[in-house]
């Protein structure tokens, strides 16, 4: 079966608590490829700085502390003279204060910082719907569907298991693509990687709220459908 990328006019899903797959959305897609590369604009204010993350620090006139660092595994950045810096799991916000701090304390006089995201390679994923524990995730590597499904705790007793959904951004656009875990666990179909960004809903009763609002907005998202 051929399957193409559709834009989608006003299409508003179904979120009802069937056992089947949705016919509204192509289940593992072949297009449903990486997504785009994150940029500054697209990390969000609130983004968590995970391992191997490049920042951008500027310190105003001070040339010897400005520049790219990355994020070592160890969740640290090193600068000229004041060594490493802890990083992870801290907003822009949050660096630029600490390194103000470390700054001042040994070096300037009040110094005017500034600290940016020039890459996320480490973002976090977010799995949400019938899972035992929905929340959001630090991706540090490759993972799979089902691998992410099980770090958010596994399908609770609500979950319909042939009704997962993966939002994406490709291209410019909010992808969304269906996958049924039970044929994934079943070796027929296959276990598709998981990317930082991603978001992760499983279909539930309990969770018909949360799929309600996804859905409710994906007729400005672009779908993957059979055609």
């Amino acid at each position: 079966m051929v399957r193409a990328l559709v834009l989608l006019g006003g299409l508003v899903l179904a979120s009802g608590c069937s056992t089947s797959r949705s016919d509204d959305v192509a289940y593992s897609p072949e297009g449903f490829v990486a997504p785009d590369p994150v940029s500054v604009e697209m990390v969000a204010a609130d983004y968590r700085i995970a391992p191997l993350d490049k920042v951008l620090v500027n310190v105003f006139q001070v040339e010897q502390f400005s520049g790219e660092y990355q994020v070592d595994l160890t969740g640290r950045i090193n600068l000229p003279l004041i060594g490493a810096v802890e990083a992870v799991n801290q907003t822009t916000d949050e660096l630029q204060a600490r390194l103000k701090e470390r700054l001042s304390a040994e070096y300037l006089k009040n110094p005017d910082v500034t600290v940016g995201i020039v890459s996320a390679t480490g973002s976090n994923i977010t799995i949400d719907g019938a899972v035992r524990r929905p929340g959001v995730y630090p991706n540090f590597g490759s993972m799979t569907l089902v691998q992410a499904v099980a770090v958010g705790g596994g399908l609770d007793n609500t979950a319909n298991p042939k009704r997962v959904f993966v939002f994406r951004q490709i291209d410019g656009e909010r992808m969304i693509a269906g996958f049924d875990l039970t044929t994934i666990r079943k070796g027929q179909e296959p276990d598709p990687e998981i990317f930082r960004g991603d978001i992760i809903v499983v279909e539930g009763s309990r969770r018909k709220e949360t799929m309600d609002n996804l859905f409710r907005s994906v007729q400005t998202f672009g779908i993957f459908r059979p055609f």
